[in-house]
């Protein structure tokens, strides 16, 4: 971008409230100013966008999907995405103001970083790229341009998230700078099939823990082809073959992060920062401030070998946009105290104490100077055979790594040397197999030293506690003290575990899972309440298929005669309606139907006196008189006699 395409927006408002006040850097896909957000007044880095990029459509549409997920992301070590928009064509992004140094011009200022800075540095930049990985971003482009350390507090801050995944193909491998300094840091799987994941960001931040320890790129060549067929054929050469004092657990550490094979690495951020801390808790405080030392680890300036090396070197901060202006040296955690020398020998070699001794011993008796003689002989046998023969001389630390325990042991013993067993996890060395030393192999020691023996705990997990039957609470607490998470917690109803308690969990209890991973309980609404449907009044037989279905006892034994429920029929039920529990009884009252009566035979009889024999029996009369009924004589009867009948049902009868 030109110079005058950058002058052009100074002292321009951007959108009605960006007021552009200076400008701050150019980039092969942008430039970034300082401006004031007039709105809430506060000063704020928008990016533009160059004017061609604007124009391509489907550029556009990526940018704003990223830059709309980059604003979603909140963390402290993150550098806030606040707005986006577009003003004339000028398409923009606005930015948290970080005033401060980006990492390259620390490591250009400082050279090699000791392994507390560098570790200090790499730290906050793993949790910004850990709370993007946990919401679903990629990073795409993690380079020290796009790291800031704050001038004021030193806070680490991560920028443009999301946004190389907006830049197309065509766009990169038109900028040659911007190409050399991104493809410094892709991973083999970027190069080869354009793919990326939370995996190629611990990729990239492994090569930029590799520049922090040595002051230089892991693979530099003059063409972008150049470098990426080193990173996908090539392994990263470890740190102490250019700066010989970092340390060999550091060695490992940018060995598992920058593995060629991505399912070699730390899944993601969060998992790479858990390794970090763990090599770096088996650092010693003297490992952790100890001043680079080697081939590289001369500070920028410290000499014309120094100056060219660092020339020759594929430079972007000229090419990418950053937010930071030029300030004075950023704090870091690097030990500049001087080695001060030490104080004269009282018993230096000019032997002037010594000598004073030995004359005070010919001022006494005869016999004085052959005592001194003989304890100066006496003191000079057991300093040699201390120091020549003894626990004092010398010894080496036997290379043990690979090697079972109680055979490192040995080896140590051999040696002359005590181990010291420390334990750790790790994912690939197997358990009870020796992961390093302390000093190091071939490190020269005095025989019965200790040599501190890092062991292998195999990988790291832990078993799903029993949390079964145990309050929500009592759960969490017992999954959290094995260093496991408490992801969804489910509600179900359960017969048998009272409401609040613990009725499952998922995975399994005893199952073993890596420290961090999600474990699902389920917890009790207590017993499922079972609605209750009144069946008055409909069969009997339908009830009971009802309510059983539903886990309900049914006594339907007692059974009645009832002259208005139909047969089979439900005459009551107890209870008729509200809430039940699974294994709770109902009773229903089943209607027998009417009560029956046998018929009393009244044939013949005279009418009055068979009216009343079926009116004693229960039944109703109906009278017909054929001819008059002069005889008043019972003819028929209807329904005849002998059958049963409903009780108060009618009898008809016929008289002569």
């Amino acid at each position: 971008m030109s110079s005058g395409v950058t002058e052009s927006l100074l002292g321009r408002v951007l959108d009605g409230r960006y007021r552009v006040q200076s400008h701050i850097a150019d980039g092969g896909m942008a430039s970034v100013y300082l401006a004031l957000d007039t709105r809430l007044d506060r000063d704020v880095a928008l990016k533009v966008l160059r004017r061609d990029l604007a124009q391509d459509e489907a550029f556009v549409s990526r940018f704003r999907r990223e830059a709309r997920s980059a604003a979603r992301l909140s963390h402290p070590n993150v550098v806030s995405v606040f707005d986006q928009g577009d003003d004339d064509g000028h398409m923009f992004l606005a930015m948290e103001y970080v005033p401060g140094q980006t990492l390259r011009e620390v490591m250009k200022a400082e050279g090699p970083l000791t392994p507390r800075a560098a570790l200090d540095i790499m730290a906050p930049v793993l949790q910004a790229l850990g709370a993007a990985h946990r919401a679903g971003i990629i990073h795409r482009d993690v380079k020290p341009e796009n790291i800031i350390l704050r001038e004021d507090d030193g806070t680490v801050k991560v920028a443009d998230f999301g946004l190389a995944r907006a830049v197309s193909n065509q766009t990169s491998h038109s900028q040659t700078g911007v190409l050399l300094g991104t493809v410094a840091y892709l991973s083999p799987e970027q190069v080869e099939r354009g793919i990326a994941d939370a995996r190629s960001d611990v990729y990239a931040a492994g090569l930029i823990l590799f520049e922090m320890l040595t002051g230089s790129k892991a693979f530099t060549g003059d063409t972008p082809i150049h470098i990426a067929y080193q990173h996908v054929h090539s392994s990263v050469p470890a740190p102490s073959s250019r700066v010989t004092t970092v340390p060999a657990e550091l060695d490992a550490l940018v060995a598992l992060a920058t593995s060629r094979d991505p399912d070699q690495r730390p899944a993601d951020a969060a998992d790479f920062l858990a390794e970090v801390r763990r090599s770096r808790a088996m650092l010693t405080p003297t490992e952790l401030d100890r001043r680079p030392e080697g081939p590289s680890a001369l500070g920028p300036g410290a000499s014309t070998v120094a100056v060219e090396r660092t020339s020759a070197l594929p430079v972007e901060a000229s090419h990418e946009p950053r937010q930071s202006r030029p300030v004075g040296p950023v704090a870091l955690p690097i030990d500049h105290t001087p080695t001060v020398p030490p104080g004269p020998d009282p018993y230096a070699s000019d032997g002037r104490a010594l000598e004073g001794r030995v004359v005070g011993a010919r001022r006494g008796t005869p016999w004085g100077w052959v005592v001194a003689a003989l304890a100066v002989l006496a003191i000079a046998g057991i300093a040699a055979w201390w120091f020549l023969a003894g626990p004092g001389s010398p010894t080496t630390v036997p290379r043990v790594t690979g090697q079972q325990y109680t055979q490192a042991q040995s080896a140590l013993q051999t040696a002359h040397l005590t181990a010291k067993r420390v334990d750790a996890f790790d994912e690939t060395i197997p358990k009870g197999v020796v992961m390093s030393t302390d000093p190091g192999a071939g490190t020269e020691l005095r025989r019965s030293q200790d040599v501190t023996v890092t062991v292998s705990k195999g990988p790291e997990r832990y078993a799903v506690p029993q949390v079964v039957g145990a309050s929500a609470n009592e759960a969490t607490a017992r999954i959290t003290a094995e260093k496991l998470v408490v992801g969804d917690t489910k509600q179900a109803f359960d017969e048998t575990v009272a409401a609040g308690l613990v009725i499952s969990v998922d995975p399994k209890e005893g199952t073993a899972l890596k420290r961090g991973t999600k474990v699902t309980i389920t917890v009790s609404k207590g017993r499922q309440p079972i609605e209750v449907t009144d069946f008055t009044g409909k069969p009997a037989d339908d009830a009971v298929k009802d309510l059983t279905g539903k886990g309900l006892e049914v006594d339907a034994t007692q059974q009645k005669n009832d002259d208005t429920v139909p047969k089979g029929s439900v005459i009551s039920q107890t209870p008729s309606s509200g809430n039940l529990f699974k294994g709770d009884k109902v009773t229903l009252v089943v209607s027998k139907g009417p009560e029956l009566v046998k018929v009393p035979d009244v044939q013949g009889k005279q009418e009055a006196e068979a009216v009343q024999m079926l009116k004693d029996a229960g039944f109703q009369v109906k009278v017909d008189r054929f001819m008059g009924g002069i005889f008043g004589t019972v003819r028929s009867q209807n329904p005849a006699a002998g059958t049963e009948q409903p009780k108060n049902s009618t009898v008809t009868l016929v008289i002569v």
